[in-house]
């Protein structure tokens, strides 16, 4: 096969509104909710459990969508989040499903509002957290599901974050510290706090509570205290004593089964080139297997029926569409839903592929690459394609991004550059206040390793990236321009100083954790200046084109404009994008189609390959 007998897939193909998508029973079974386009928009659908087909909108928004829904337990009620052209502050609003009366429940402006606790055992009843009073602090309401009524139940005096329980009570609270660690607080039975344990800085991001026994009796923790990466760990609150429940020497657990009676952990898994599972309860392990052995790629579950006969499943691959199916557990029956782009199954896509590499400094650096299918891989064009977070990670699946470039005839390239997630606390901690440098050498030197595989072709390499990945290229095009011959960011930040800076009042609790892994503004702030691509705009001699939401709360438009401004004040090629009504990302079609139209002939145009009319 030749390249250009490869279909181009169509943008819209890529990038429009899915078909169907976050699909979700409701605790009784009886009905199926999920996101899916009406009149262009995304909206809620509702429908009967066992036919997808007569499902109908209950929403009716006509901006940016709504694409974070539940059912609640008291089988007539359905909340969901909506924020105002990508500001993030979120609304609650509640539904009665039989009336599909709407109510607004956090009218305020400039507040987000976030879900603490629902369950089986106190259907009527939710807690949120909501900064209503104070910005910066999120306070606890308890919301009465049949009158609508929220009251505050608990002032924040000044935590990160709360713990709460099965019951909905306060079982403790987390309070960042100056050094970029944390203390978890513990309620007494008297009401007040005191300190639990201690947190340092080095396993900040890899230790968590992640919930609490049906009884309340026991804790479980994620930690890496005391190894390198985070395992499983079960508290006795009464003795405190700990037993390890699940652990791996390199990777991090990324998430953990739990009974949906007694909350008692039932598997963990780990992310590594794939998703691995490790099972704690036998009986829960064998039908996992089961299920994996009917399916193709990574199986995902999850348990929203009360009674827990039925499971919804989700097969997720690299090379074709998420794939949706219920699961009877009773009789064994897996019925497929739908998949979220069923339009994919038109087309020739490219599998993910692992590779790993070792950095300058001696470090294992893993990451992915998506070929052009059809076309012998020698000396391909390619494009470094930086995830965002930085605190996060790319993982093998489906990625419409992989598959645009990899139908446009450029290696997609990805890296889980050293602070990316899942790899333990070393390789985590090895990425602090190394933006812009060990973080981006560890893109260099996988540049270095497919050139000398001959895989991809050293002039023709472009760097692109969203949040830290526009960080990323803008960072290629000014400190190592030598490298990328054009770069693409979207809504990332070129200033680490304004960056800081310029945090949303809510994070600021957290400020501390940016000041230990970015850098502090008030002592290091040369250092900042330094690894801003700001700072070396006169450096940057290959093309840079630039996009930005308006109303990014995150990294404000100040980011774009001043790296904007620079560029033109020194005659540099460049394009700007600037979205009015949109936020740290690109939530309507028609934007995702304007941005992804300009980022194609921009690479087309300086990299050779090929491009959508």
């Amino acid at each position: 096969m030749t390249y250009d007998a490869v279909p181009l897939i169509p943008r819209d193909v890529l990038f429009g509104n899915p078909e169907r998508v976050l699909p979700t029973l409701s605790p009784d079974g009886s009905r199926l909710g999920f996101v899916a386009p009406d009149d262009g928009v995304l909206n809620v659908w509702i429908g009967p459990a066992d036919d997808p087909s007569a499902a109908r909108p209950v929403t009716h928004d006509r901006h940016r969508g709504i694409r974070t829904f539940m059912f609640c337990h008291d089988d007539r009620t359905l909340v969901y989040l909506q924020d105002t052209d990508g500001d993030e502050d979120w609304r609650l609003y509640a539904m009665d499903l039989d009336t599909l009366e709407v109510t607004l429940l956090t009218p305020q402006s400039g507040v987000t509002a976030g879900v603490l606790e629902h369950n089986r055992w106190h259907p009527t009843t939710m807690l949120v957290a909501l900064n209503a009073d104070n910005p910066q602090l999120h306070d606890v309401y308890r919301l009465d599901l049949t009158t609508r009524e929220l009251v505050k139940v608990e002032t924040n005096p000044g935590y990160a974050g709360w713990l709460v329980d099965s019951d909905q009570n306060i079982r403790g609270a987390v309070a960042m510290t100056e050094d970029g660690g944390a203390v978890v607080y513990r309620r007494t039975d008297t009401g007040s706090d005191e300190p639990w344990f201690e947190i340092g800085p080095d396993d900040i991001v890899t230790t968590d509570v992640t919930g609490f026994s049906r009884d309340g009796k026991t804790a479980y923790l994620l930690s890496s205290s005391g190894v390198n990466a985070a395992r499983l760990l079960e508290v006795d609150l009464a003795t405190g004593e700990e037993t390890v429940l699940a652990e791996d020497a390199e990777y991090d657990v990324a998430g953990v089964a739990r009974h949906p009676e007694t909350l008692e952990p039932q598997a963990v898994t780990y992310i590594k080139e794939r998703k691995e599972w490790s099972y704690l309860d036998p009986q829960f392990g064998a039908e996992v297997d089961r299920l994996r052995e009917r399916l193709h790629g990574e199986v995902g579950i999850s348990r929203p029926v009360r009674d827990d006969r039925t499971w919804l499943v989700h097969d997720v691959l690299s090379d074709g569409p998420v794939r949706y199916y219920t699961y009877d557990r009773d009789s064994g029956e897996l019925t497929f839903l739908f998949s979220h782009r069923p339009e994919l199954e038109q087309y020739d896509l490219a599998d993910m592929e692992p590779f790993s590499y070792t950095a300058r400094d001696g470090l294992t650096v893993h990451g992915y690459v998506t070929f052009p299918p059809g076309v012998a891989r020698e000396a391909l064009p390619a494009v470094l394609n930086v995830h965002g977070g930085p605190w996060a990670r790319d993982t093998w699946g489906y990625d419409p991004e992989s598959q645009w470039f990899a139908n446009r005839g450029y290696a997609c390239v990805q890296v889980n550059f050293r602070g990316s997630t899942g790899y333990g606390k070393a390789f985590g901690n090895a990425g602090n206040k190394e933006w812009g440098r060990a973080m981006h050498t560890d893109l260099l030197d996988a540049i270095d390793h497919l050139v000398g595989r001959g895989l991809i072709d050293r002039e023709r390499v472009g760097i692109y990236g969203g949040s830290y990945g526009g960080y990323a290229a803008l960072a290629g095009a000014a400190f190592t321009p030598e490298v990328f011959r054009c770069a693409v960011d979207m809504v990332g930040p070129s200033n680490l100083l304004t960056l800081l800076e310029s945090v949303p009042e809510y994070w600021k609790p957290q400020i501390a954790l940016m000041h230990a892994r970015v850098g502090n503004p008030e002592t290091e702030r040369d250092m900042l200046w330094e690894r801003s691509p700001l700072s070396k705009v006169d450096q940057i001699r290959i093309p840079v084109l630039v996009a930005q939401g308006k109303n990014d709360p995150r990294v404000k438009i100040a980011e774009a404009e001043q790296i904007v401004a620079a560029l033109a004040e020194k005659g540099l090629d460049h394009e700007y994008l600037l979205f009015e009504d949109e936020g740290h990302g690109l939530a309507k079609p028609e934007n995702r189609e304007r941005f992804y139209a300009a980022a194609e002939a921009f690479l087309a145009t300086h990299l050779g390959g090929r491009s959508q009319d």
